[in-house]
């Protein structure tokens, strides 16, 4: 059997993250590898391997068993604490996006302070996921796919939707849902008796990354070798920023609090300025000399 990999190093943090940088970590990559939008080969075992290392990592004391004694702590037979001899996913199926239930028993796995799946993915995506408290049976609900504009996911939107009534060949109703701002493609938010699944439409301007963005800019040669200022585009509305004498192809400059509001609220993302040169195709025959003497006298 192969030996298990490190929980930091499947999250990608170092030992030092904070419980932010954790959640970060983990949000990104169960949104990259949930098996009902990855279809690769191993997208299963990879979601279950992230889940099983926030699971630990994500709590104080099992974190601090796991620095350590390392796997040995959750290891059947092992002796040690921390949950030893549990089988962190025993009793869950895959039911579809973002779901999973316990087994017919009802029970709860993880104990009354356990780890449990569900919070997790209430916490990153507005809930949404079945009825019961803590432990108890989760019942399936019926979901609806949204598409809506990178934009209105940013800032938040009300829809009004049509959705089944009743049982089959009722028809359906419509029904007014308020998106809030700094959803993300594939976060499920619950309204009454059924969900929404978003599906974010990209934007030809703007890069996501979790809660941050990134724009490119171009900028001259003459602009990059001698510095100034351009107004850039952000999320909210154009700003200006000083471009530093020198700058490099690819430098990013970051815009602090200018990317997604986080969508629990409490501040937002950054945005990350690309600069890239536009170099011009044609030159006069005066401005090859000239840049034929700078080249000289940079040598």
């Amino acid at each position: 059997m192969a030996a298990k990999k490190d929980f930091y190093d499947v999250l990608g943090v170092s030992k030092s993250a904070s419980a932010e940088e954790l959640k970060k970590a983990y949000r990104k990559l169960a949104l990259e590898w949930h098996p009902d939008r990855n279809k690769a080969a191993n997208a299963n075992e990879k979601f279950k391997e992230i889940n099983e290392a926030y699971s630990v990592l994500s709590d104080k004391q099992k974190r601090a068993t796991y620095d350590q004694f390392g796997h040995d702590a959750f290891t059947p037979g092992s002796g040690m604490g921390g949950g030893a001899g549990r089988d962190p996913f025993a009793g869950f199926r895959q039911q579809g996006p973002f779901q999973y239930s316990y087994s017919s028993s009802g029970e709860n796995p993880f104990g009354a302070d356990g780890f449990d799946p569900f919070d997790i993915f209430e916490q990153f995506f507005g809930g949404g996921f079945g009825g019961g408290g803590r432990g108890g049976g989760r019942q399936r609900r019926n979901a609806y796919e949204i598409s809506i504009d990178f934009m209105e996911a940013v800032r938040g939107v009300t829809k009004e939707v049509m959705v089944p009534k009743g049982a089959a060949g009722e028809g359906s109703e419509k029904k007014t849902i308020k998106i809030p701002a700094g959803v993300d493609n594939g976060s499920r938010i619950r309204f009454d008796d059924f969900d929404i699944v978003i599906s974010v439409r990209p934007s030809r301007e703007f890069t996501r990354e979790g809660d941050d963005v990134v724009v490119t800019h171009e900028i001259s040669f003459t602009k990059a070798a001698l510095g100034g200022i351009e107004e850039v585009k952000t999320i909210e509305k154009p700003v200006k920023i000083r471009i530093p004498a020198g700058t490099q192809p690819g430098t990013l400059i970051r815009l602090r609090g200018q990317g997604v509001p986080h969508v629990r609220g409490g501040g937002r993302g950054d945005e990350y300025v690309k600069i890239q040169l536009n170099m011009p195709s044609h030159l006069t025959h005066r401005q090859k000399e000239l840049l034929e003497e700078l080249d000289e006298t940079l040598r």
